[in-house]
């Protein structure tokens, strides 16, 4: 109840933002079991064409943090790479260059363990992992 309160109490925009990350990250879950990971991509490269001229750095604090939000509200549905395409297809939407990654490594059971993160201008936006994520060997830029 208390989330559906605070949405409410959203600017317009903000609650705009929100509801199409939602729908992007619902969307990119069903792409994801349905199609192969290179079809989803070259049809994201599409949608993720900007529609205008970034604005300023709150612009993608905006975008990361709906995303987030939409992944806290959406239990299941938003696994790192989702999250990662989501917030590319916004963020290059508004203009912004962005590198979705993805790195390997093995756990402590030697198991294979993959994660997705997304950098603009060699920052991390989405899906840092903090000192952690320094033990993933990355794959070459998507």
């Amino acid at each position: 109840m208390r989330r559906v309160r605070k949405f409410f109490f959203l600017p317009m925009r903000e609650k705009l933002l929100l509801f199409q990350a939602a729908l992007l990250l619902t969307s990119m879950r069903a792409a994801l079991a349905l199609f192969r990971f290179q079809t989803v991509r070259h049809s994201l490269s599409r949608l993720a064409r900007p529609k205008h001229k970034p604005q300023s750095y709150r612009d993608v604090d905006k975008i990361v943090w709906a995303t987030e939000a939409a992944v806290r509200g959406l239990p299941g549905i938003g696994t790192c790479l989702t999250q990662a395409l989501t917030a590319h297809v916004l963020l290059g939407r508004a203009g912004y260059d962005t590198n979705l990654r993805i790195g390997v490594t093995r756990d402590k059971a030697g198991e294979f363990v993959a994660h997705a993160w997304l950098e603009k201008d060699n920052e991390v936006v989405i899906g840092g992992l903090g000192e952690e994520l320094a033990r993933y060997t990355p794959f070459p830029t998507l």
